[in-house]
């Protein structure tokens, strides 16, 4: 991960920790943990759990126990993040699954589990501020999120 998906992720970590508890939501939120689905192991970028369904070692949640998952996308990565990674989530049932996009603009698209796949529910533009409910209460305008 480069430096500015690096301070993006660790802000994005703190916009969710900090709506999270405002919403009184029982969950962690965790960067780059080991994630156990059927499909075999993935490290996301941010990974919303149930809190206290970390494994004992707090680097393994499982599928089971997650909420949300978002993917930051880099060059080097588009297709695993647009395409593969979305794929597996959606075959573990993890309920929502939200994607950083920083070229040509930063945008978040927020998507939902309908049907066995991914549907995209909003997609947050940067100097607008978007809302969601799912998985608790959530505004962002991404532009804060990837700024220098």
């Amino acid at each position: 991960m480069g430096n500015t998906s690096q301070r993006a992720s660790y802000r994005l970590h703190v916009l969710l920790d900090e709506a999270a508890q405002a919403a009184g939501a029982r969950v962690e939120v965790l960067e780059a943990v080991n994630m156990v689905t059927p499909d075999g192991l993935w490290v996301p970028d941010i990974v919303v759990a149930d809190a206290g369904d970390t494994a004992d070692d707090a680097v393994s949640v499982d599928a089971e126990a997650v909420q949300l998952v978002v993917e930051l996308v880099s060059p080097g990565n588009a297709q695993m993040d647009r395409t593969v990674k979305p794929a597996a989530y959606a075959r573990a049932g993890i309920p929502h699954y939200w994607r950083l996009e920083f070229a040509p603009a930063p945008r978040l698209i927020v998507m939902g589990l309908s049907g066995g796949r991914y549907v995209e529910q909003a997609t947050a533009l940067p100097g607008t501020v978007t809302k969601t409910d799912e998985p608790f209460p959530f505004s962002i305008d991404p532009a804060g999120i990837a700024r220098q």
